[in-house]
């Protein structure tokens, strides 16, 4: 279960396949890999159920492969090397998995809080304004709605049951607030992609500011292996943030479901 995301770069690879093709082949080859480094972890040669699995996928596994030897030769939409442990098989696409750590959580709380805090208003990404303005569409009830879903298997979207509330200037604002903004907007071409939700090219730049204000800047390198080190969410995010840069430079939308 999990958030994907693609950079809208209309390769030749997506002159041959169609957005759905390539978002179900990035989802095989994602598996395929999760498999493989399991396997390596654990020092232990893949399980019979697994070898089963993926020689069935075998056709599929092809066309990732041509693909993502694509991607590496001479795609510019390529990421690569954004994010050690968020590879993907096809660069231009990602995902960030659920439930969204509670580490991570506190994190963009506690950095959100700080700029509020220390930085004038002159000095915010321009998207901080629109969290706080009383008319922001970004109120916090869709990812209100996603804390109170348990899947019968079990799974959650956010690891914490309640969202965690910003206090004196920003005091208005949980949360909550910002995982609504971070889904982004619906899509422009109503789902025709396959993906519900993007952000335009004229919103990247905004984007880019708050995320790399949020993840990246002013991170010392030790706090930045400490929290990669016990979020992997925050790792994904930082390649999320990577993505929404490149999509920028390319002037292409970033999607998402």
């Amino acid at each position: 279960m999990s958030l994907e995301y693609a950079i809208e770069y209309h390769c030749e690879m997506r002159r041959r396949y169609d957005e759905p093709t390539i978002r179900a082949l990035g989802r095989t080859g994602a598996i395929v890999s999760r498999i493989v480094a399991d396997s390596l972890n654990s020092r232990r040669p893949p399980s019979s159920d697994s070898v089963r699995f993926a020689s069935h996928l075998s056709s599929e596994i092809e066309r990732v492969e041509e693909i993502a030897a694509y991607c590496k030769a001479v795609c510019p939409a390529h990421m690569d090397e954004a994010g050690a442990g968020a590879r993907e098989s096809i660069g231009c696409l990602g995902r960030i998995h659920y439930p969204i750590d509670g580490r991570f959580e506190h994190f963009l709380a506690d950095r959100l809080q700080l700029i509020y805090d220390t930085l004038g208003a002159g000095h915010w990404p321009r998207l901080m304004h629109l969290l706080l303005d009383a008319e922001s569409p970004f109120d916090g009830e869709a990812t209100k709605d996603l804390r109170r879903i348990t899947t019968e298997e079990g799974l959650r979207f956010f690891e914490l049951r309640l969202p965690i509330r910003l206090a004196r200037e920003a005091s208005r604002l949980t949360t909550d607030h910002l995982f609504d903004l971070l889904a982004c907007l619906a899509a422009s071409d109503d789902g025709a992609s396959g993906y519900q939700r993007e952000i335009p090219v004229i919103a990247l730049q905004d984007f880019s500011d708050l995320l790399d204000a949020l993840l990246i800047s002013d991170l010392d390198a030790g706090e930045a292996a400490r929290i990669s080190e016990q979020s992997p969410t925050y790792i994904e995010y930082v390649r999320f943030a990577h993505a929404v840069r490149l999509a920028e430079k390319l002037r292409v939308r970033l999607l998402l479901d």
